[in-house]
């Protein structure tokens, strides 16, 4: 196993500095996720927006690892149920709770799985180069993408068949989401070349 990217910089030996630190970046990791979700733009054509938060969500969880970056996700979902307004903007549903009945409920559901998965494959050095790190994040999206469209198609409110649901919650985002990607995946990469090694 490779330490994380937050392994790397937090050096304290005392547990409970190093405890803080840790939860200070899922607490960051968090907020950016809140942040990213304010970046929405509504399409007229599906009720799902356009948003940066699963960007946010694999970048992070490469950063954090598998368990902290699950756990940042949950935190961010446990907020927006609480009631902050941290979800994306909707014309339809208030925040809170109710949110995650709506047709985005699947993609927000999602996000603390996808975050494992990332920080699982960033914890085994995928997050090292390039190449890797596109991988890992996609296998991050997909369960992003398989989580809201499942729940587009059986549970979500409206519900959608599978053509409808691929129509509103995929078609019109993997290439937008892709191209993000490869943009993303870079940062990981970028910041172990700042701090000097790509190696155990």
């Amino acid at each position: 196993m490779y330490p994380t990217l937050l392994d790397a910089v937090t050096t304290r030996s005392d547990s409970r500095f190093r405890s803080a630190e840790q939860a200070g970046a899922v607490l960051f990791v968090t907020v950016l996720t809140a942040m990213a979700a304010q970046i929405s733009v509504p399409l007229p054509f599906t009720p799902v927006p356009f948003t940066f938060q699963p960007m946010v969500v694999l970048v992070g969880a490469a950063a954090l690892g598998s368990r902290l970056g699950m756990f940042s996700q949950i935190l961010y979902l446990a907020l927006g149920i609480a009631g902050l307004p941290w979800f994306a903007a909707s014309p339809v549903l208030p925040q809170g709770a109710a949110r995650l009945l709506g047709p985005t409920g699947g993609y927000l559901m999602s996000y603390p799985l996808a975050a494992f998965v990332a920080g699982a494959l960033a914890e085994r050095g995928f997050d090292r180069r390039y190449l890797t790190a596109v991988l890992a994040m996609v296998c991050g999206l997909a369960v992003v993408f398989a989580g809201g469209i499942l729940w587009l198609t059986i549970a979500g409110q409206p519900s959608y068949g599978l053509s409808r649901a691929l129509a509103a919650g995929f078609f019109p985002f993997i290439i937008p989401d892709l191209l993000k990607l490869l943009v993303a995946a870079s940062v990981m990469p970028g910041l172990w070349r700042i701090r000097g090694t790509n190696a155990r």
